[in-house]
């Protein structure tokens, strides 16, 4: 099946590149791609960090680099920026669908703490993004600009709705379509259809989603029609486990490449890890699209390399004013000070742990075995104040330097959730538990945190050195700190440096020289 209003980018012959389906090893869920000419575009969820929703750049659907957020901050609510303490942990942006028309970039999505649908469009991938709101809430919304100039919306979850919209997307149209389209079964699923993403292709429109049978594991479905108020029919087009994960690759969008082959990019959980994108080719038959091989995932895939000689830069930095640094909600830019290799942050409130600690500083993990280690100075830190390095999600843990009675101590402490992985809307009120504790002649030291996030043995292990120098010796210090995915937070775990006071505000600390390892 050929969409013929797509054309080669190049009229040279197209480089093949093969490589693993595991495209990016990160927590980068809920992936949309578009195409422009050469250049794939993927926009991922960022939740309550910020700036937020992401979006990525690629030339050959395999190699990623960072092009642009779409905004610094979303609402500076007392949620988003952590000033009640509870924060919009498991909320923020979800699930962006990305397009490019008539010249024109546009993201949506909804943020499901405000409540709020907000649309930003800008002419330029890099931006500036020019931000407005879309009336209603559309939870998953995928948008579609039709051959006849009208606009829609489908979004939802377990009934799948299509809305018209007002040709500037303020909202509904007036006396245009809303309806539901197509209907999950709510006695056979434990996740009803959502993650949506339409299409108009050859004159059908198609519209993707992810739901969880019961008894199986993440799954994509497809149906189609010739009409976009349907009937839609369809079925189940991707089931199907990688790496022994025993978690499925669903939820994602397709991408027709210049030389007519349609790839999808969907994600996989990978426990700690997060939710990590995986790329499978799709191909048309009869009019419907096949998974991978007849519906699996494979291993390796091939794909046309647009650009072969294009040089990406890495999705992960030690330089602390890179993109792939991200604050944990909205920071108060007052209390930091940020340039390449330093980070300082003071703190303006008491809270009882990392979670409710304002402007931390974070960065995915990246890969399951990596490590990163960071320089710290807690000499200006108060009374009960804690400082360090946190292995960052709903079960975290962290190595760090605390006062008390006028003495340093490092500690090695974490936090463990008492209740099910399944629940959402809670926030961790909670001292963390101290695992190991000692007396530290000086409040400066250099502290590692070293992941191995393979499936079953998810775990962080923490070590610290007195020798700040580049071949510091590293001692380990505390019993390793299990990890595991919770839907509390909804990400990934990730490298977070942080400082807040228990007792009176005021204290500062600085970071230096953060290094990040792939092992």
């Amino acid at each position: 099946m050929k969409n013929n209003s797509i054309k080669s980018a190049e009229s040279n012959p197209i480089t093949m590149k093969k490589s693993s389906s595991y495209i990016i090893p990160a927590d980068f869920p809920d992936p949309d791609i578009i195409r422009v000419n050469d250049t794939y575009y993927m926009v991922s969820t960022t939740m309550h960090f910020m700036p937020g929703c992401v979006i990525l750049r690629s030339h050959n659907l395999v190699d990623w680099e960072h092009a642009a957020y779409v905004y610094d901050e979303l609402e500076a609510t007392e949620k988003e920026t952590l000033a009640d303490n509870k924060g919009a942990y498991g909320k923020g942006m979800w699930a962006a669908c990305i397009r490019h028309h008539n010249g024109k970039f546009y993201i949506s999505f909804v943020a499901n703490d405000t409540g709020k649908t907000y649309l930003f469009t800008s002419e330029k991938i890099e931006g500036p993004w020019q931000r407005s709101e879309i009336k209603g809430f559309y939870h998953d919304m995928s948008l579609l600009f039709d051959d006849d100039g009208r606009v829609y919306c489908v979004s939802g979850n377990m009934n799948i709705t299509l809305t018209e919209m007002e040709a500037d997307l303020s909202g509904p149209k007036a006396g245009g379509i809303n309806k539901v389209i197509i209907h999950d079964n709510p006695q056979n699923v434990i996740l009803g259809y959502e993650g949506c993403h339409i299409y108009k292709i050859n004159g059908k429109y198609y519209i993707f989603f992810i739901h969880m049978p019961k008894g199986k594991m993440r799954t994509e479905a497809c149906y189609v029609s010739d009409r976009i108020d349907g009937p839609y029919t369809g079925k189940d087009v991707l089931c199907s486990d990688l790496a022994g994960w025993n978690s499925g690759t669903a939820q994602g969008g397709i991408v027709q490449a210049p030389n007519g082959n349609w790839y999808s990019i969907v994600f996989q959980d990978h426990g700690a890890l997060g939710r990590i994108p995986v790329l499978v080719p799709v191909k048309f038959v009869d009019d419907f699209p096949v998974f991978g091989a007849a519906g699996f995932a494979p291993r390796e895939v091939n794909v046309p390399d647009l650009r072969p000689d294009y040089q990406y830069k890495p999705l992960y930095s030690n330089d602390f004013t890179n993109p792939a640094w991200q604050w944990n909600h909205i920071p108060d830019k007052k209390l930091i000070s940020l340039t390449s290799d330093t980070f300082t942050v003071k703190t303006a409130k008491t809270c009882k742990n990392v979670v409710q600690a304002a402007n931390t500083l974070t960065q995915r993990t990246f890969t399951e075995h990596c490590a990163g280690s960071v320089e710290i100075d807690a000499s200006t830190i108060n009374e009960g104040d804690i400082a360090g390095l946190c292995a960052l999600e709903g079960e975290y843990g962290f190595i760090g330097i605390t006062k008390k009675n006028g003495k340093y101590k490092l500690i090695v402490a974490e936090h463990k959730i008492p209740y099910s992985p399944w629940s959402m809307g809670v926030f961790d009120n909670e001292d963390p538990v101290i695992k190991a504790e000692k007396e530290i002649s000086s409040p400066k030291l250099k502290l590692k945190a070293t992941f191995n996030l393979e499936h079953t043995k998810e775990q962080v292990q923490f070590a610290f050195s007195q020798n700040l120098g580049d071949n510091a010796a590293f001692e380990d210090f505390g019993a390793p700190v299990k990890l595991r995915y919770t839907l509390d937070q909804f990400v990934g775990v990730r490298f977070a440096l942080f400082c807040y006071s228990t007792e009176n505000a005021g204290g500062e600390a600085t970071f230096k020289e953060f290094k990040l390892d792939l092992l």
